[in-house]
């Protein structure tokens, strides 16, 4: 029963993301693009200010899959960047922390597109 729960917890904080998502490009004359980066600097945000934490807590991967989750994580690692090298280690210790995801994003991208080829519009 405990899993049961868990999984509601994620898909609640998942889905409520994608929903204020959805509000917002059905909404607004936004493009995908600026509300994935207007959702990247809220979890910035909140990770800055300690509150995504308890998101993370409650939420799991339904807080740290979407693109909030990776905000939040460039900016743990830039804080401790900077408590490990001062202020220089800011910009390192953010793509210190995101160089998993962003090498996964990579190669993910490169598997797809030599099974998927692109192919121009008539």
């Amino acid at each position: 029963m405990a899993t049961v729960l868990v999984y509601l917890q994620v898909f609640l904080i998942g889905g409520l993301i994608c929903l204020i998502g959805q509000i917002i490009m059905n909404n607004t004359k936004l493009t995908p693009a600026r509300i994935l980066v207007m959702f990247m600097l809220t979890g910035a945000i909140l990770e800055l200010f300690g509150i995504f934490k308890y998101l993370e807590d409650f939420g799991k991967a339904g807080a740290t899959v979407p693109i909030t989750g990776f905000g939040s994580l460039v900016v743990k690692g830039a804080i401790k960047g900077v408590q490990e090298k001062g202020v220089l280690g800011a910009i390192g210790g953010g793509l210190e922390m995101s160089a998993v995801v962003l090498s996964a994003v990579i190669i993910i991208a490169l598997i797809v597109g030599l099974i998927f080829p692109a192919k121009t519009k008539k």
